[in-house]
Formats: structure tokens, sequence, C-alpha cells
């Protein structure tokens, strides 16, 4: 198989703040794969946890180092293609990048979508949070409002852990849920509380009828998740403490769920086998995003039938979208009938 590497750009309409800082815009990557005259697409966006991150730069080096390992395989041959993965240690953007593309040229040759392949049942998606970045009471309101206006909200998530300490959380949180009174909530901290501030924490959203708590606790420090469970009322997930599908077993007796992500998971190969694992250690599963664009996001709604949560709303957040694929109905993201992954590229948008 042939590949081919772009980089696009694209712009937040709302710059995101969480714990760990503020993304107003990132520069993705659109791979192609082209074998038999059937092109398939996929997609690597940066992201960071802590000291650990995979820039563009980074992913789009070891895209080209690794390239001529690929060519005398085809996008049936995954297996295969993963033993390069593993001997290289291609990062998992990266590989997430290529995975999606293999995926999204069988579903090509055989002209069926993804989820039908799966034989899942795209009626069983549940509706997409869409989230509210770190803020003031009233930017938090006002950035609440655009959304109510923008689509169907039936969820919205919250990012907390804000540096100026719980109580300024406690007043931007009471602003959104006054703005929204209508919708459920659930509250990501980006691992930007201490222990002691996330047992307060989780009692006092517990009160307010927060649905559940996720990553409270920095990466590193899920020894004491096992405390904080048994103090909080609240369901506890972990999106920066599990990366695959090896993390899970080691997390399942003191967490309630995970948060998959397909440039962490490596692609929809790894994530699928995640889902399984999580199911069989009793665990809940959502999937999430970063500044991923319509093309990735499109790629896991193809498993979000899978799914208990789903967070899929960085495309609905870009001014610049290049892509075209799920499509938003009554608050779900629901991949399309079209072969593969149904995504296409709109020039006008780019």
């Amino acid at each position: 198989m042939q590949v081919e590497v772009i980089l696009f750009t694209v712009n937040k309409r709302f710059p995101l703040t969480i714990s760990r800082g503020t993304t107003a815009k990132t520069t993705n990557v659109w791979v192609k794969i082209v074998h038999n005259d059937i092109e398939g697409w996929g997609e690597a966006s940066p992201f960071g946890v802590g000291n650990y991150g995979q820039s563009t730069n980074v992913i789009k080096d070891y895209l080209q180092q690794i390239v001529p390992f690929l060519e005398p395989f085809s996008p049936l041959q995954r297996q295969e293609v993963e033993q390069v993965f593993i001997k290289y240690q291609v990062p998992s953007a990266v590989r997430a990048a290529l995975d999606m593309a293999m995926h999204d040229w069988l579903g090509k040759s055989v002209g069926l979508p993804l989820w039908q392949i799966w034989g899942l049942d795209r009626q069983a998606i549940v509706p997409t949070s869409v989230t509210i970045g770190i803020d003031t009471p009233e930017a938090a309101r006002i950035r609440t409002r655009d959304w109510l206006d923008f689509t169907d909200v039936r969820l919205l998530k919250v990012k907390l852990g804000s540096p100026q300490g719980i109580e300024a959380d406690k007043k931007m949180l009471l602003a959104v849920q006054q703005e929204a009174p209508a919708q459920e909530f659930f509250v990501d901290a980006n691992g930007g509380w201490s222990l002691s501030d996330a047992v307060e924490m989780c009692n006092w959203l517990a009160d307010l009828g927060i649905k559940y708590i996720e990553q409270p606790l920095v990466r590193g420090r899920e020894e004491d998740l096992i405390k904080l469970k048994e103090k909080s009322p609240l369901p506890i997930f972990v999106d920066e403490s599990c990366f695959n599908s090896k993390d899970i077993p080691r997390l399942a007796s003191y967490v309630d769920g995970i948060n998959i992500k397909l440039m962490k998971s490596g692609g929809l190969t790894e994530a699928l086998r995640m889902v399984h694992t999580a199911k069989a250690c009793g665990l809940q599963v959502m999937f999430g995003c970063y500044s991923d664009s319509t093309l990735s996001n499109t790629a896991a709604a193809q498993l979000a039938p899978l799914a208990d949560y789903l967070d899929l709303d960085s495309h609905l957040n870009l001014s610049d979208d290049p892509f075209t694929g799920a499509l938003l109905k009554e608050g779900r993201v629901l991949p399309n009938d079209l072969p593969g992954l149904g995504v296409k590229y709109s020039a006008s948008a780019a």
C-alpha cells in the first residue's frame, strides 16, 4: 500500500481551557493509504498528558520513518502491520491514523460502513456530551448558552481543576448549571485535584446530581484512586490514567469506567480490544476525543453503539473543519450509511 501524509490546521470557535492549559488551534495529520485503487483515510491529532506528549512534528516524523516498512503490506494485513508498530515503537497517534485508514479502506472495498460490518446497532448510540472549559462563571455561562443555541444538548461535560482552586471550580459549575437547568452534567478535572480536594468535590458534586467524575487525580497517582473510591459517592472514570487495554486490569478494582480515545489507544483495533477488556472487568466505557476533526470522531462513532457515554464534540467546536461525516441528530453523533468511515473532504471548509 502507498501512504500519503498531509498536514492541516483547524481552529476552535471557542478556545478550550483545561487544568493543563488552553488550546485555540491544532495542526493535525491526514493520512491516506491507497491499494488496488481504493483510498482509505485516517487522522492523527497531537495530544499531551503531563510530561508525555505526541506533537504534530513527532507524528509527522514517525509517519515518514514507518512508511517504507508498510509498503509491502495490504490494508487487509492489520495483524502483521500491528507487529511492525510494536517492533518500531510507533506512537499511538501514528498507529491510530494508519489503523483508521486501513479500516476505512476495508469498508470501502466491500461497500459497507464499519458499524454494519461489526454488526452494531446504530440506534443504540447515546447522546454525546459537549464541553465547557475552565473559565470565569460569566464566561462559562456564555459558552453554555452558545452550545444550547448551537445544537440539541442533552449532556454537558464541565472542565474543573482550576489553578485558582476548588472554590473557583464550584462557582463556575453552579453558573453553568443555572444556565442549563434541564441538562445532565458530568465533570472532568483532568488530574487537577489533590486527593483531599477530590474527596471534598466528589461529595459536593454528588449533592448536585452530577453523573460521574472523570480523572480527578493526576496520572501517576493511581494508588490514591483506591482511597478516593472508598470516600466518593460518585462513579469515577479515568482518562489520562488509561491508554490501552493493558492498563485496564490494574485499574479495574478502584474505578468505575474508562475513557477511550483513538489517539491514546492507537486506533480502532485497540479501541475495540479495550471495550471488551473493560466490559469483562465490569467497567463502563466512554469514547472521548482531543482536538480531532470530523474524520477521527466519525471513526470513533463507528464503535459508539458499544459505549455507555460519549464525548465526541471536538469537531463541533471547529470553525474550519475540512471534513463531513457523522451526523448530529437529537444530540447523538451518528455514523452515516456510506462505506468505510463515511467521511468526505470539503474543500470549501479547508
